[in-house]
């Protein structure tokens, strides 16, 4: 049998002449794309940015998709207009739809049709542009800008600076990146950031690039600042761009670029890097009696509830990237015997010297024997199980591979009482190798959980420390649990957290010579997951994931 013909394209979104669906100002549309799986229904492929006050916006956010020659692939875009932060789209403005095949967008490389309503009517003159590109160049270029003695565009305060990025295509300048606005200054720094070089410049160095930098208004009638156009190689030869070429524009740019492979995903898990999957339930009284059927731990007759049903569902994507299939499963907001204390991080096997499971199987049966024996209690604290797992991610950054990744999933009703304390966790987690997926059950408020996930910008803590990315993932399982079980859009996804994060530390490998020979010794250390002495047969030599014989190792699982 032949395999199948797939390849990856990169996907970019324009409008133009959208509804406009406020008052006093125009709408903040968003684009969202839906996927139709195997059984004819829609799932969530991905989304947009938000562009504020216009109404023919050029999305920066690119959708990357798998093309199947063979199959056909319907898809579906739908532009909102966004007045909230909530994460459902149901209570924000529609405004407008289009359904089509992927295969049809391919053929055209630039495809545009009108966009309909809900009813199949006109949506206004409203039109939707995709333009598809096939990804073959896996470089990326990491980019430091800053700028100097830019022109004053208001009357009151300074400029906000922003800066867009455009590639030059056969039909124009395509948009391939847009950087966070800088408020109220002249002289702005951008963070740091990256672009594909196949979305820049089609891997081809020497093609046109252009720069535009823009004084961000509220109302969408952004100022023309300067504009230049440059080249990848003119960049990498020169640490400064020349001043820009605008009429009253006498500033400069100053651009540091560097070239390099973008990792993927498989990349990582084929050069040997471990996912090690930890499992943390709430147990408090919040979820309700759970000999009660109204009860989100109540077990039904079929033997399944909400969480039993997200346990699998993101379990079993995680454990085929676990040698072991060994995990930890933790409760916590519980009273625990025999002392009856409120726990916030108890493993549920009530084995402290050996909180592991084997398989999600295991995970599944430590939950269902620890239910009945605990008192569920309050309050919801997610900050201990929080910093438990970040404390093993830490350690991981003493390696010289990239060999150890850690997912944390947290599965809560929504009320949530240690907020502050939870936002400084996840903002120091956020420099390790560690990402969190929260699956809501229930039908509560979630609002504190999609602010934790950091959609609409970097989440910051009390103290006003910025996460350096964004590593919360959070999924209202209402949404999710009709999908398609072989279906990717059911399940949440950990590679678009895990393939950021080791290009950062610039000197790590992809040697997977780091597998060496551990065995599970019988028993902990000290508890919580590492140990002192190794087990006969370790080649110290071989293995990268200790440098002594006295070091504390982390456990594969």
């Amino acid at each position: 049998m032949a395999g199948q013909c797939v390849t990856k394209v990169e996907l970019t979104v324009s409008c133009e002449h959208l509804l406009d669906k406020d008052i006093g100002s125009k709408s903040d549309p968003l684009c969202v794309l839906l996927m139709s799986s195997s059984d004819n229904k829609w799932y969530e492929l991905g989304r947009t940015e938000k562009v504020q006050n216009c109404l023919s916006p050029k999305f920066a956010q690119k959708f990357m998709v798998d093309y199947y020659f063979e199959i056909v692939q319907k898809l579906k875009f739908g532009i909102y207009d966004i007045d909230n932060k909530t994460i459902d789209l149901t209570d924000d403005d529609f405004l407008g739809e289009l359904e089509c095949t992927l295969g049809q967008v391919v053929s055209s490389r630039k495809y545009t049709r009108p966009l309909v309503l809900k009813n199949k009517r006109p949506a206004g003159k409203g039109t939707i542009t995709i333009s598809a590109e096939e990804i073959k160049d896996n470089r990326v270029v990491n980019f430091e800008v800053e700028a100097r003695k830019l022109d004053n565009k208001d009357l009151f305060g300074k400029s906000d600076p922003y800066l867009e990025f455009f590639k030059q295509t056969e039909t124009g300048w395509q948009l391939a990146h847009r950087t966070e606005v800088v408020k109220n200054n002249l002289n702005p720094t951008w963070k740091a950031f990256r672009i594909p070089l196949q979305s820049l410049c089609g891997g081809d160095m020497d093609k046109p690039i252009k720069v535009e930098c823009y004084d961000y208004d509220n109302d969408g009638s952004h100022d023309l600042i300067g504009m230049f156009e440059t080249t990848m190689t003119r960049l990498q030869e020169a640490s400064r761009v020349s001043p820009v070429n605008h009429k009253r524009s006498n500033y400069s740019d100053s651009i540091t670029s560097s070239v390099v492979k973008a990792y993927t995903f498989l990349d990582y898990i084929m050069g040997g890097c471990q996912i090690n999957f930890t499992v943390a339930v709430d147990f408090t009284g919040s979820n309700g009696d759970p000999r009660m059927p109204e009860s989100l731990h109540y077990i039904s007759p079929q033997g399944v509830n909400e969480y039993l049903s997200a346990i699998w569902s993101v379990g079993n994507v995680i454990q085929d990237y676990d040698s072991d299939k060994m995990f930890p499963a933790f409760g916590f907001g519980a009273q625990v015997p025999p002392s009856w204390q409120v726990s916030h991080e108890f493993p549920l096997n009530f084995n402290p010297s050996n909180p592991f499971c084997t398989g999600i199987e295991g995970v599944v049966e430590a939950y269902r024997m620890c239910l009945p024996q605990v008192k569920l209690y309050g309050p919801t604290n997610f900050s201990p199980i929080i910093n438990h797992v970040a404390s093993f991610a830490n350690q991981a950054l003493q390696q010289t591979t990239a060999s150890q990744y850690y997912v944390l999933l947290i599965i809560t009703d929504g009320v949530i009482t240690d907020m502050d304390q939870t936002r400084s966790a996840i903002v120091n987690a956020s420099r390790l190798p560690m990402s969190i997926i929260i699956v809501g059950v229930g039908g509560a408020d979630f609002s504190a959980m999609e602010f934790l996930d950091g959609d609409d910008g970097r989440l910051k803590s009390m103290t006003g420390e910025s996460a350096t990315r964004d590593i919360v993932q959070f999924v209202p399982f209402r949404q999710f649990k009709n999908v398609s079980a072989t279906s990717r859009g059911g399940r949440p996804h950990t590679e678009v957290q895990l393939t950021p994060w080791w290009p950062a530390l610039g000197s790590r490998s992809l040697s997977p010579g780091y597998i060496g020979t551990h065995e599970r010794p019988s028993q902990h250390e000290d508890g919580r997951g590492h140990r002192k002495a190794f087990e006969p047969g370790h080649v110290f030599g071989d293995c990268l994931r200790c440098e002594a014989e006295t070091q504390h190792v982390l456990w594969p699982g």
